[in-house]
């Protein structure tokens, strides 16, 4: 008996929502692809990936290796927690709502609640990457970083989560995928995949996710940062998360885009009259490169 018989108890099942006294008919066996977008307002929080309900998950949130959490995260069966899996059953109708605001509701718990019994696990990108990321690189680099720095670690969150949703909401519509950067539009992303089969397929969405980070990264103001910023952002680097090529894809695109940007400041710079001073900007644009490129690396490791 799996954990969701337990908890269902048949074929069909009944739960009983918080606000109701009604006992309503659950099927046991739920498949439903169809993803109902986030609220806005959720966007750029933490828990737009996973609200943490599951104790397991909770303890692991505070394991430093993060090799350790990435291989947990491919075997972790949410669903074996009877307690939880009630919990979210009593709010499915609230849960599985276009625009949820509901406490428990995450993409994580959203997923579940559409994929009760059809052996569909969420994609573990909305734990190892997604929330771990974005709650440690929050809580170990916001207060070292400027005012600006601060604005700017705010934005990729928002952008990040921004984009998942375009890609999710273009999988409902069709096969295409189209993601835009807005400040460099020949960063902006394009996949193909299957219609409602995105967030259904775990390497599929680690792909789409970690190919719209780039845009996410530039639109909230990555070449505008001072250097002091982005070394502080490059500061924590992780070789284990850089042994995944599409990482290295991402800094090396990323680091392309803010180079060019902060060259032709540099050579705005530059006067007929200053020749010793536009060597000196020379230097520091070649600094800044170095930079954004230790930045952009320590960027998808940490904040996804």
């Amino acid at each position: 008996m799996t954990s969701l018989e337990r908890v269902l108890g048949g074929a069909d099942a009944s739960y009983t929502p918080a606000d109701d006294t009604d006992r309503v008919e659950v099927p046991l066996h739920i498949c439903d692809k169809q993803v109902p977008p986030a609220a806005e307002s959720l966007l750029g929080r933490c828990e737009f990936y996973y609200r943490p309900l599951h104790d397991e998950f909770i303890d692991k949130t505070g394991v430093a290796t993060w090799e350790v959490v990435r291989a947990w995260a491919t075997r972790w069966n949410p669903f074996d927690d009877v307690e939880v899996v009630r919990r979210l059953l009593a709010n499915r109708d609230l849960l599985v709502a276009p625009s949820s605001t509901h406490e428990h509701w995450s993409r994580h718990s959203n997923f579940m609640m559409r994929h009760i019994g059809c052996e569909h696990q969420p994609p573990d990108y909305y734990v190892s990457y997604g929330y771990y990321y974005c709650y440690t690189y929050g809580e170990r680099l916001r207060p070292r970083l400027s005012p600006q720095g601060q604005d700017w670690l705010d934005q990729a969150r928002y952008w990040l989560q921004f984009n998942i949703e375009v890609g999710l909401k273009d999988n409902m519509d069709g096969d295409e995928i189209n993601v835009v950067c807005r400040r460099y539009p020949n960063r902006s992303v394009e996949m193909t995949v299957p219609r409602l089969e995105l967030e259904i397929d775990k390497a599929t969405f680690k792909s789409f996710a970690f190919n719209t980070h780039v845009p996410a990264y530039l639109d909230a103001g990555l070449a505008d940062l001072s250097i002091s910023d982005l070394f502080k952002i490059g500061g924590q680097p992780n070789i284990e998360e850089w042994l995944d090529r599409e990482t290295w894809r991402q800094a090396i695109d990323s680091g392309i885009e803010v180079g060019k940007e902060k060259a032709v400041r540099a050579g705005e710079l530059i006067s007929n009259t200053a020749r010793t001073a536009a060597e000196a900007v020379s230097g520091a644009a070649r600094q800044g490169a170095d930079a954004v490129d230790r930045a952009l690396q320590a960027l998808t490791r940490h904040l996804r």
